[in-house]
């Protein structure tokens, strides 16, 4: 961690100018306040004041003041802005104005869990897959409907021509010291897919943010729109956020059942036990939106059934052929919507039930589910995701190890917050029923 000291030595030094303090709402959106370098030390030591009150999910007007506090392990260049009078950023952590902890900081709970897993001895280990579109935009440079362009899974130039836009977003992040493992266009028309090396849980939230504040910036510099929604298009691949896990103790994968295994170790087992058994209740904050569940259909390569596999891409997690030290479990119902704070948070702390209750695996799943039909399914043992938000808030409600994660405020503001979401989508007519009924009935 770099010393208050040598920061401002670093700002002075390198023309730094402005500093952006980000963090996050309890819906995963990034937030930003701005100040000057003069300022930076009083923020280091004293935090800087906003209005909570203005953020959802935070506070209520006659409790609004709360402080910013940058994390100095955060500190980036921002590379596309000007390198006279330069710009850096910090995330940052939220406290109340007397100083106590905030308790619905997204960010503040994931590091509970992380410490909590620190004191047993473990690191949490994460690597992410985040998938996006690239979408024209109009003359005044808003999103159109129309994809960038019509290329599929793994096309290149000329019929990806996103491949510039992708290829400079890989260079500012590796600026900002992102190590990018691949690249490439996936499988729809206009979306791609970028992959950066697995790091501790914290390093890989901390990224999935700055990812998509890349993405975004940089496609709009290229005269385009990127989007995180998960369902853009109808009848075509919606975008994940696909989150390989492992847990690490003494410098060790645990994951690991031997160099030359094709099986994976008992404590993975066990870790894979907890998330199965609380998969229900983590997707209405794995999967947040209302369009979410559009994308768990089957045929799309999205997962519906809650089961696991070792190599078998249609259920909800798999083993990726076990390599030694990089054996790993992918969770593939996630969309890159979500706050990847408490989406890991979640993951972490149902692994650990796993472990802690000994939770047993169930035997694995090694034919395409994505066809099953529901007597299948009862014979098979086999159940489903939520359908819908509204039925994974039922879920989440139910689940009362994720209420005891995510705390008390947050688990209730969102609750409220996503209830509400599903109710306004409710009450509109949308132009499906237009086209149904209108001219029949």
């Amino acid at each position: 961690m770099a010393s208050k000291n040598d920061l401002l030595k670093f700002v002075e030094q390198n023309d730094v100018k402005f500093i952006r303090l980000q963090f996050a709402d309890i819906f995963g959106n990034m937030k930003n306040i701005a100040i000057t370098d003069q300022q930076l030390e009083r923020a280091l030591e004293e935090g800087v004041m906003f209005d909570a009150s203005a953020i959802a999910g935070f506070s209520e007007v006659e409790q609004s003041d709360m402080l910013l506090f940058p994390d100095p392990d955060t500190f980036q260049l921002i590379p596309w802005r000007p390198q006279h009078g330069k710009v850096a950023r910090f995330i940052c952590d939220i406290k109340n104005y007397d100083g106590s902890q905030f308790l619905g900081d997204p960010r503040y709970i994931l590091k509970r869990s992380e410490a909590k897993a620190k004191k047993l001895g473990y690191t949490f280990n994460i690597g992410p897959e985040c998938e996006f579109f690239l979408f024209h935009t109009d003359a005044e440079g808003r999103p159109t409907n129309k994809t960038h362009d019509a290329a599929g899974y793994c096309d290149l130039a000329p019929s990806d021509l996103g491949e510039n836009c992708r290829r400079e977003i890989c260079m500012v992040l590796e600026d900002m010291g992102f190590e990018i493992e691949a690249s490439h266009h996936e499988n729809a028309a206009g979306q791609h897919e970028i992959d950066f090396k697995y790091s501790d849980v914290m390093t890989a939230a901390d990224r999935i943010m700055t990812f998509r504040m890349v993405v975004k910036i940089v496609a709009q510099r290229n005269g385009l729109h990127a989007t995180f929604m998960p369902k853009p298009i109808y009848d075509s691949y919606g975008s994940g956020m696909h989150i390989n896990m492992s847990l690490s103790q003494d410098g060790k994968n645990l994951f690991n059942a031997g160099e030359n295994s094709m099986d994976i170790s008992d404590v993975a087992k066990m870790f894979t036990a907890g998330i199965l058994q609380h998969a229900k209740g983590i997707t209405a904050v794995a999967n947040p939106l209302v369009n979410s569940y559009k994308r768990f259909v089957p045929g799309f390569e999205a997962p519906v059934h809650i089961a696991w596999s070792h190599m078998n891409r249609s259920l909800l997690l798999r083993i990726p052929a076990p390599k030694g030290e990089a054996t790993r479990i992918e969770l593939r119902s996630p969309d890159p919507s979500c706050n990847p704070y408490l989406t890991l948070a979640l993951l972490l702390e149902a692994g650990l039930d796993g472990m802690q209750n000994k939770l047993t695996i169930p035997a694995p799943v090694d034919i395409n589910t994505y066809n099953l039909t529901s007597e299948q399914e009862k014979e098979l043992g086999i159940q489903r995701l939520p359908s819908n938000l509204i039925l994974a808030l039922e879920e989440m409600k139910k689940d009362t190890y994720i209420r005891e994660v995510l705390g008390e405020h947050i688990f209730l503001k969102y609750i409220a917050a996503k209830e509400a979401e599903w109710a306004a989508y409710n009450n509109i007519v949308h132009s499906w029923e237009i086209d149904r009924y209108l001219s029949t009935y």
